[in-house]
């Protein structure tokens, strides 16, 4: 532990780093925030983070398939059998036909039926071929007896942690009877879906009523509702309250960051604003001027989590000494864990070469 301390603080004081950035204009700054309002997908593609499209079948109802535990009874139409139409609805009536290891056992079959992943018309089908030798043209029915429970998991919701679906319950559905904390993060809350995260805007669902993001919920997905300071955008330099800012929504106005801070005092100048985006190994910069942005919307001028806000005195010319006067505050432990990470590729690198 010693020993990483001191490699850190060697990295951080001896190495020279370069780091590069390009320069853009109010132009450039108000041309992303229209896209930043469009929302989560489209904050999410300026932050070079591609998502695949899993939502092509998740608007539509679906019927369950059969899962381990679920019950079920079975009947037959077959006159010219009364004994077994009569042997299955006494079964039916006493236990039903459990879905064991994937199977159910039926009279007057030797082997176990597969079932398992089957919806009741694909059950119902296999049932009736399975009869089909012994008694021909008979009509069956299936359905569920009992049917196992399929739950949605909710982290972080207020009342239920599951909820039961039933293969016509959306989203908004599912959240309404979770209950979602009044300051919960919208823009970092996410549903998985079989291990991936699915492209949801949360917050254009519940503020904006977008149906595009109502899918219909199904059993084991999961919703993680994020925590207030998941998403922040930091505003540092010469205002009286440098500090990270909760966005819970996914974008904040340039003028209301400001003014969280305490605005700018008198000593600023006030044509020195300038705004980090995507990192600082290679960030977007952009340098604004308060000339430029007076007559400006705020919904033109947004932020997103990630941002550092700086409010200089001059303009920022030297680069890498503006990172190093950030280090070793929290804005600079990310740059640290770069050059770490930098310097031990490196290594590993000539280590190979040499090999």
């Amino acid at each position: 532990m010693h020993f990483l301390f001191l490699l850190i603080i060697i990295l951080t004081s001896c190495t020279p780093t370069i780091y590069e950035n390009t320069t853009y204009g109010i132009d450039d700054f108000v041309l992303d925030s229209e896209q930043i309002h469009q929302g989560k997908q489209a904050i999410i593609q300026l932050e070079t983070e591609n998502q695949e499209n899993c939502l092509a079948d998740a608007f539509a109802p679906y019927e369950d398939v059969l899962i381990e535990g679920d019950v079920l009874t079975v009947a037959f139409y077959y006159p010219q059998r009364p004994e077994l139409v009569e042997a299955l609805l006494l079964l039916n009536h006493r236990t039903g036909f459990r879905v064991c290891e994937g199977n159910i056992c039926l009279p007057y079959v030797t082997t176990p039926v597969e079932v398992d992943g089957l919806t009741l018309t694909q059950a119902r089908e296999k049932i009736r071929t399975v009869y089909h030798d012994i008694f021909p043209e008979a009509q069956v029915f299936v359905h569920f007896r009992k049917r196992r429970e399929r739950w949605v998991q909710v982290v972080g919701a207020l009342r239920s942690p599951a909820i039961a679906v039933d293969g016509k319950m959306r989203l908004s559905q599912v959240l309404a009877k979770a209950g979602v904390p009044p300051y919960v993060n919208l823009f970092k809350s996410y549903v998985m879906r079989n291990e991936q995260q699915l492209p949801l805007d949360l917050y254009k669902l519940l503020h904006e009523g977008d149906e595009s993001q109502n899918i219909v919920m199904r059993g084991g997905d999961q919703i993680f509702l994020a925590a207030t300071n998941d998403a922040t955008v930091m505003v540092t330099g010469e205002v009286l309250r440098p500090q990270a800012i909760p966005v819970p929504y996914g974008f904040i106005s340039l003028r209301e960051a400001l003014v969280i801070a305490r605005e700018i005092p008198l000593t600023a100048d006030k044509n020195c604003l300038t705004v980090i985006r995507g990192g600082f190994t290679r960030p977007k910069v952009y340098q604004l001027s308060w000339n430029e942005m007076r007559h400006l919307p705020n919904e033109s001028l947004l932020l997103i989590p990630g941002d550092v806000v700086c409010v200089a005195d001059k303009p920022i010319s030297q680069w890498n000494r503006f990172i190093t006067q950030l280090l070793p505050g929290p804005l600079g432990l990310q740059m640290i864990q770069v050059q770490v990470q930098i310097q031990e590729e490196s290594k590993e690198s000539s280590t190979s070469s040499n090999d």
